[in-house]
């Protein structure tokens, strides 16, 4: 039986891919004053971008329940009994933990691996993908795993944000703190490293933060998967796209949208970029 793979919202792996792919994706939860969401299943991006904007306070989040986790395991221990459930950095989310208590419940002989990714959003989403595509091309259960361990050191996500004043207020600011107080349009570049937020410097203007995220990417000359998102400017990630696609031409550049989760922290106008190198 094919290995099943599970991961979170987080991943921002849009629908068509997981479902392509055959990846099990659960939301984590979004708590606004007048009521609570599950991400990308009753809010979708552009419904939740309006209300992080017009509403007075910043939303909370959660991760899913272990109950939701252990359902899930014994859902998918039905057709197979072999797991990888792969997650949001520990240490910006309780996701993995929560999936680790998930898994003490389910109490069937499926085999059931819990990873740490040590990334977020579309870095995350990367190793994922790759775990999947490597679950339907007939890998067994330990070489996923050790593929996912090699991966994890060598996925680089990078995002350019408007304003740090989301992650502050979230708590999720981490390293990047000392980008806070940026003059007017200068835009913070963050990156994803040993599971956190890490500031790399501010660019002025959203062309020159454009410009910068793409020579990021570009010191990496043997590129195994690669990813583009965007929160509320489309037209930028198709163009950052257009100009990265030479630098993976052998691939799909695969794109998606920053769900309510990460959009929570990043906030409107973000932008990221990922890659995994060989």
């Amino acid at each position: 039986m094919a290995i099943k793979i599970v991961t979170d919202s987080t991943s921002d792996i849009s629908n068509d891919v997981a479902q392509a792919l055959g990846i099990t994706v659960l939301p984590l939860y979004i708590h606004f004053e007048n009521g609570t969401y599950q991400d990308g299943v009753d809010i979708k991006a552009a419904e939740f971008y309006h209300k992080l904007v017009t509403e007075p306070n910043l939303p909370k989040t959660s991760a899913p329940s272990s109950g939701m986790f252990t359902e899930t395991y014994k859902k998918l221990s039905a057709e197979t009994d072999e797991i990888i459930s792969i997650h949001i950095s520990s240490k910006l989310s309780a996701t993995y933990n929560s999936a680790l208590l998930g898994k003490e419940g389910v109490g069937t002989r499926c085999h059931i691996e819990i990873i740490d990714s040590f990334s977020a959003t579309i870095g995350l989403g990367l190793i994922v993908i790759s775990a999947a595509k490597a679950a339907l091309a007939g890998a067994n259960l330990d070489e996923i795993t050790s593929m996912v361990a090699q991966s994890i050191p060598k996925t680089h996500c990078f995002g350019m944000v408007d304003t740090l004043e989301y992650l502050h207020k979230g708590g999720r600011i981490g390293k990047a703190q000392t980008l806070l107080g940026s003059m007017l349009n200068v835009k913070p570049i963050i990156n994803v490293q040993d599971g956190e937020i890490y500031p790399l410097e501010r660019v002025r203007g959203r062309p020159k933060a454009l410009a910068r995220l793409y020579e990021l990417t570009s010191n990496f000359h043997h590129i195994k998967e690669m990813a583009v998102a965007h929160a509320t400017t489309p037209g930028e990630m198709d163009a950052l796209a257009e100009r990265l696609s030479p630098l993976f031409p052998q691939g799909q550049i695969y794109k998606s949208t920053c769900g309510a989760t990460i959009g929570t922290y990043l906030g409107p106008g973000c932008l990221a970029v990922a890659a995994i190198e060989e």
